[in-house]
């Protein structure tokens, strides 16, 4: 497969249109936090700009309210 092919490759979105970017959301915050604990990158996660921006804010507050842990710690 050359470099062309892959590039034009049609991908699912991470986020579906009925989807909305919430704390609340927990099942949908879980597909964007490694196994650590840590908040991956825009590039890992597919997203715009704009979406990775709610998504960061939106595991910050989960963290900050106990929706979510801080860090991971189990082997």
């Amino acid at each position: 497969m050359s470099k062309s092919e892959r590039s034009s490759r049609k991908r699912s979105p991470p986020i579906r249109s009925g989807e909305t970017v919430d704390y609340k959301n927990i099942s949908l915050l879980c597909g964007f936090i490694s196994k650590r604990g840590k908040i991956l990158s825009k590039r890992m996660n597919r997203l715009t700009s704009k979406q990775q921006r709610l998504m960061t804010i939106a595991v910050k507050r989960a963290r900050i309210l106990a929706l979510s842990p801080f860090v991971n710690n189990e082997s």
